[in-house]
C-alpha cells in the first residue's frame, strides 16, 4: 500500500468508509511528511498541526456516527489569499497589516462544511502578481522536482505541496494563469473553472478559485464541494447540480483545436511543443478530429491588460503609508510604478482589452469542442526569479496561453503531458466552451488514460 500521504482523496474516503484507515492516522502521517519536506520547499504558512489533529479526531467521530461529509477527514491546504477565520491574509507581501479574518471565504467555508481537515495556508508572491514563489513576506517557495527551480505562481505553495504529497487536496486562485501555470510546472492537475462556478469573495473580473491535485478525479471531488452556492459572490453562476465525478468520456468524434502559437509572448520551447503535439496525436489516434488553431491574441491586448493591472496595483501600493510601501517586493513596486503616469484614456483602453480578449477567445474556440495548448511556453525557471524574463517592463511573456481564458470566462485545465530533457514536467492546457467545466475535466481524465506512464512523484532530497 502507498504511504498514507500519497493516497488520493478518493482512496482515503473509501478507506474511511470501511474503517481500514483513520483520519487521525492519515493526518499525522501527512504532518510528519510535511515536516520533512518543508525546510526545502517553504510551501506552507500558518501550518497548525494541533488544530489539524483536533479536526481529524472530530472527523473520526463523524465517521463512527455515520455523519461524515463529502470530504470528511481528507487533508487540504488553502492558498493564503482565501480567508479562513482567525487567520490573517497577508496577500504574499510584507506590506500587509496582519489582521485575523473574521470568517471563512466561500471556498474555505465549503471545504470546512464538507469535513475536510484544513492543515494550513499555502504561500504566494506579493499580491498574487507573479508566476513565482518569490515573496517579500514568505520564504522562497521551490519546486519539488528540482529545488533550484520555481514552482510557479501565484498559487506557488499549493502546487509545490501537491507535487510533494502534502495530502491530496489543495486550493488555489487564478486571474491570469495562477493555478494552471504552477500546475504545469509542478506536474499536477488543476481546473480553472468558468467564472462564477466556484463562489469566491471578493469577486473580481477573471478571478476564480480552483482545485490543485495530483489526479483529475480528486479535482472533480473538490469541484462537487467548491461549486456549492454562496450569496456573498455577486458574480457567481446560478447553482447547477453537476455530476462532477462522472468523468468517463469517449473522445471519438470530438473536434479539437491545437494552438501552438499564442500570438505574443515568449516562444514555445522545442520540448514543450513536442510534448503538446504528442498529446494532440494521442487524442487523434483515439478518434478525435484535431485541427490547427491560428493565434488570436495580440501584443496590443497584452500591453493594454498590463497597463490596466499596473494602474490598479499602483493605486493600492501608493496609498500605503511610506513604511509599509517600502516593504513591497522591489520587482512588484517597479512594475506597479509603471502605472503612475498613465492617462485616463490609456487606462480605459487597457481595461477595454479584457473585452477584446474575450471576443477573440470565444470566436477562436467556437468551431471546436475543446482546444489544446501548452500551459506555459517553457518548463520551470530559476527559483529566485520573479518571472522568466526577470524584467518588470516585460513581466507577462509567459502567460500568453493562459490569460485569455480568464477574460473569456472559459474553463481550462492543466494536466501533465511530458517532461523536459532535465526531467521537469510540461503542462498541457485543455480549454472548453464557457460553462462546460465537466467536459474539460472529462477530457483531462481521458488524457490521463491516454498519456504514457508518468514518472514517480518527487522524493525528499537526501
Amino acid at each position: 500500500m502507498p504511504d498514507l500521504h500519497d493516497l488520493s482523496a478518493a482512496e482515503l474516503l473509501a478507506a474511511y468508509r470501511t474503517r481500514r484507515l483513520s483520519p487521525v492516522d492519515v493526518v499525522r502521517d501527512v504532518l510528519d511528511h510535511i515536516a520533512r519536506w518543508e525546510p526545502h520547499l517553504h510551501a506552507m504558512w500558518m501550518l497548525d498541526a494541533d488544530a489539524a489533529i483536533v479536526q481529524a479526531q472530530a472527523s473520526e467521530a463523524r465517521w463512527r456516527r455515520g455523519e461524515a461529509g463529502a470530504l470528511d477527514g481528507v487533508p487540504v491546504t488553502i492558498k493564503e489569499n482565501i480567508a479562513t477565520r482567525g487567520v490573517p491574509v497577508p496577500l504574499g507581501t510584507a506590506a500587509t497589516e496582519l489582521v485575523p479574518a473574521e470568517r471563512d471565504a466561500p471556498p474555505a467555508a465549503r471545504l470546512r462544511e464538507a469535513g475536510a481537515v484544513i492543515l494550513g495556508k499555502t504561500t504566494m508572491p506579493d499580491y498574487g502578481m507573479l508566476s513565482s514563489g518569490l515573496s517579500s513576506f514568505h520564504a522562497l517557495a521551490r519546486n519539488p522536482w528540482n529545488l533550484a527551480k520555481n514552482p510557479g505562481g501565484s498559487s506557488a505553495g499549493a502546487a509545490a505541496a501537491a507535487a510533494a504529497g502534502y495530502g491530496p487536496l489543495h486550493l488555489g486562485t487564478d486571474i491570469g494563469g495562477s493555478v494552471r501555470l504552477p500546475a504545469g510546472w509542478c506536474g499536477i492537475a488543476t481546473l480553472k473553472p468558468s467564472l462564477g462556478r466556484i463562489p469566491i469573495h471578493p469577486p473580481y473580473a477573471g478571478r476564480v478559485a480552483g482545485p490543485m491535485t495530483r489526479t483529475v478525479a480528486d479535482a472533480a471531488l473538490m469541484m462537487s464541494v467548491l461549486s456549492r452556492p454562496d450569496a456573498r459572490d455577486t458574480m457567481s453562476l446560478p447553482y447547477q447540480e453537476i455530476e462532477w465525478t462522472a468523468l468517463d468520456r469517449d473522445v471519438k468524434g470530438l473536434k479539437i483545436g491545437l494552438l501552438l502559437d499564442a500570438g505574443w509572448g515568449a516562444p514555445v520551447e522545442p520540448a514543450v511543443r513536442a510534448a503538446v503535439e504528442a498529446a494532440a496525436q494521442a487524442f487523434e489516434a483515439a478518434g478525435a478530429i484535431v485541427a490547427p488553431l491560428a493565434p488570436f491574441m495580440t501584443r496590443t491586448m497584452a500591453d493594454g491588460m498590463d497597463r490596466f493591472w499596473r494602474c490598479r496595483a499602483w493605486m493600492e501600493i501608493s496609498a500605503l503609508p511610506e513604511a509599509r510601501r517600502a516593504k513591497v517586493l522591489p520587482f512588484i513596486f517597479e512594475w506597479a510604478k509603471g502605472g503612475a503616469g498613465l492617462t485616463g484614456a490609456q487606462v480605459f483602453h487597457g481595461y477595454s482589452q479584457m473585452g477584446v480578449m474575450r471576443e477573440a477567445a470565444v470566436a477562436a474556440c467556437a468551431p471546436f469542442d475543446l482546444v489544446l495548448s501548452p500551459t506555459a511556453p517553457m518548463p520551470a525557471f530559476a527559483a529566485e526569479l520573479p518571472c522568466p524574463t526577470n524584467d518588470p517592463t516585460r513581466p507577462f511573456e509567459h502567460i500568453a496561453f493562459t490569460l485569455p481564458y480568464n477574460m473569456s470566462e472559459q474553463p481550462a485545465a492543466s494536466v501533465n503531458c511530458g517532461y523536459a530533457p532535465d526531467g521537469l514536467p510540461i503542462g498541457l492546457q485543455i480549454i472548453g466552451r464557457r460553462f462546460d467545466d465537466l467536459g474539460v475535466l472529462q477530457a483531462a481524465r481521458a488524457w490521463e488514460q491516454l498519456r504514457p506512464t508518468q514518472r514517480p512523484w518527487p522524493t525528499l532530497p537526501q
